[in-house]
């Protein structure tokens, strides 16, 4: 028993630096994650106060709100939206991911840093560029007169198509960031290997390349399509309130409507969303790769 004491001191020391990074993010991860998320849960299964805010009545009212046939065709929407600027953003982030993995390291970390900096900018400021540069009488339109594709101003302001363009350039970095970095970690030997055996270039990325760099495929979908899905300054600033989606009901839903379990009931749809992805994540491809960003 005494000569196993200084093992079992030495293990029992090994964990306390394990426990004490992981206590704080604990604590932190329940006080601001999960006990908010179960209100919200809590809140969905409440009734509509009369003057708004919450009665504590159970019923499933809101969840059967969310197939009426206005907000059900807000959410298909609302995922058609989401799939095609996800899509849209790994089409444009993975020749550009890949353009800047096989770059020499010094002149990727500038690249990257390129990328960025849109981003250090408030994206208020970015939201308005695009309105600026979209209006009637805006530098698109006069182009498009100047060289005589169109003989009137076009209307794309307030218009679906700009919100998509908003959200496409909105979460292109999301896509491009776990992209490079799972592109940046293929062993160039694979790649000499398949070339050796005869394979042309298109056989070497469908067979070689793209299998291998799928983790970071798979997290740039997480990391788009869910923010794209939720998102609503958007779609207000370019949609002018004329375009709405899930992220502007449940805005509305919790600001002026005051129906905050129906609010809290299409916050826990994108949460189950949310939760199948991540599922879906852990099964075909590594944790890890969530962690560039």
């Amino acid at each position: 028993m005494t000569a196993n004491a200084p093992a079992l001191k030495k293990k029992r020391h090994n964990r306390m630096p394990m426990l004490a990074q992981a206590g704080p993010v604990s604590i932190w991860m329940i006080l601001f994650v999960t006990i908010p998320m179960l209100f919200i849960i809590y809140i969905s299964f409440m009734s509509r106060g009369t003057f708004g805010g919450v009665e504590y009545t159970p019923t499933t009212e809101s969840y059967a709100t969310l197939m009426d046939a206005t907000y059900f065709k807000v959410i298909l929407k609302s995922l058609e939206v989401a799939l095609i600027t996800t899509g849209a953003c790994l089409l444009l982030g993975y020749p550009f991911a890949y353009y800047i993995a096989r770059k020499p390291p010094e002149v990727a970390s500038k690249l990257i840093t390129l990328l960025m900096i849109p981003f250090w900018t408030n994206s208020l400021m970015r939201l308005n560029a695009w309105m600026l540069l979209f209006q009637t009488n805006g530098p698109v339109n006069n182009f498009l007169q100047a060289i005589g594709l169109t003989e009137a101003p076009i209307t794309f302001i307030y218009t679906p198509g700009l919100v998509l363009l908003g959200l496409i350039t909105n979460f292109l970095p999301f896509a491009v960031l776990p992209m490079y970095s799972s592109i940046e970690k293929l062993q160039k030997s694979l790649l000499e290997a398949s070339a050796d055996l005869g394979a042309t270039p298109r056989t070497t990325f469908l067979k070689v390349t793209l299998p291998l760099t799928f983790p970071g495929i798979f997290s740039a979908i997480i990391l788009t399509f869910i923010p794209a899905l939720g998102t609503y300054t958007v779609t207000d600033m370019l949609g002018g309130g004329k375009v709405l989606y899930i992220g502007n009901i449940i805005k509305n839903q919790f600001g002026a409507i005051r129906n905050w379990p129906l609010g809290a009931a299409l916050s826990v749809l994108l949460l189950v969303i949310t939760a199948l992805l991540i599922f879906l994540y852990t099964r075909f491809a590594k944790i890890d790769d969530l962690e560039v960003l």
